[in-house]
């Protein structure tokens, strides 16, 4: 028998500290219209003490198990993509697994950067489509305010805190078409983060602006055309381009190869910032939840991150 994998309900978290651009005119050397206009972010959400990586990943994973109509105790795979794991062991995904109080069943994290949901929902696909589990739980949960240097104005006004999820379930119809992941470990100096292992080594996102950008509106294109030629789909066909919410410049150039206007776009970069790896589940469950995303519509959702890593889905929702 043929098996498919369907999002079954998504759900997400936002912290509720909320950090504006006139926030941050105050803590380095920016401006509000320097921020919108080369991102187009406004605020992002911060975590405060108590919301730890796997607090905020449990109360998303919490509302897409509940969205689904499922009990947490029947989740068969717990994946989580995220760069910014409370503990180096045992892995969120296990952190997780203990307060969903869900036991026995497998339970890992991955790290891909902002690319983390994409390979998680990757893996999961599969692992549903062989026979192995009959659903799974994908998050995408980052804290970044904890690995960025405040004092770089380049970086801290870029991201932001959240957390977002997806259940997956066994299904006789298509639901997710198809996954393509890639990594070109050859650009690892143009976005990278020191792990802080080695002495007097500094935990903070570095970043190459521009050569990034470049690589990223290349690689992103050349993904999303493979995913359309593989499910022969013409771009007019989707209903929903569900972006990493990275930067609007990199978005608007995504919407523009697919001929797409940007009212077919999920957007949430404005408020959230960068989330790296939840950015995706974020947007997705946030217009899900507005009734913007409908049952039967596709969905493409692609994502570009430190690696470099980067990929895409087709959905249909």
């Amino acid at each position: 028998m043929t098996y498919y994998a369907r999002i079954a309900g998504t759900g997400s978290y936002l912290p509720e500290k909320r950090l504006t651009n006139f926030d941050l005119e105050k803590m380095v050397d920016t401006t509000d219209a320097w921020i919108v206009e080369r991102t187009g972010i406004h605020a992002r959400h911060l975590a405060e003490g108590h919301e730890t990586n796997a607090f905020i990943a449990t109360a998303a994973a919490k509302r897409a198990i509940e969205a689904a109509g499922m009990d947490p105790k029947d989740i068969e795979l717990i994946i989580v993509g995220t760069s910014t794991p409370d503990k180096l062991l045992p892995s969120t995904a296990c952190l997780v697994q203990e307060q969903l109080g869900n036991n026995g069943h497998p339970a890992f994290d991955l790290m891909a950067a902002c690319a983390g949901f994409n390979y998680g929902l990757s893996i999961a696909d599969q692992y549903i489509r062989s026979g192995a589990v009959k659903n799974a739980v994908v998050i995408g949960s980052e804290i970044m305010s904890r690995i960025l240097d405040w004092n770089d104005r380049t970086t801290c006004v870029l991201f932001g805190d959240g957390a977002g999820a997806v259940v997956l379930e066994r299904s006789k119809e298509p639901g997710i078409l198809s996954t393509h992941i890639r990594a070109a470990g050859q650009y690892k100096d143009i976005l990278y983060t020191p792990s802080g292992l080695i002495k007097n080594e500094k935990v903070a996102v570095h970043m190459q602006g521009k050569e990034l950008f470049r690589q990223a509106v290349e690689k992103l294109g050349e993904i999303v055309q493979e995913t359309l030629a593989a499910n022969h789909l013409p771009p007019e066909k989707i209903d929903w381009f569900v972006p990493h919410q990275a930067n609007i410049r990199i978005i608007q150039a995504m919407a523009k190869k697919l001929n797409m206007t940007m009212d077919k776009v999920v957007l949430t970069v404005g408020e959230h910032g960068n989330t790296s790896a939840a950015s995706i589940p974020l947007a997705l469950d946030q217009a899900v939840r507005d009734g913007r995303i409908q049952r039967g519509q596709t969905l493409l959702l692609e994502s570009f991150g430190g690696g470099l890593a980067w990929g895409s889905a087709l959905i249909k929702y």
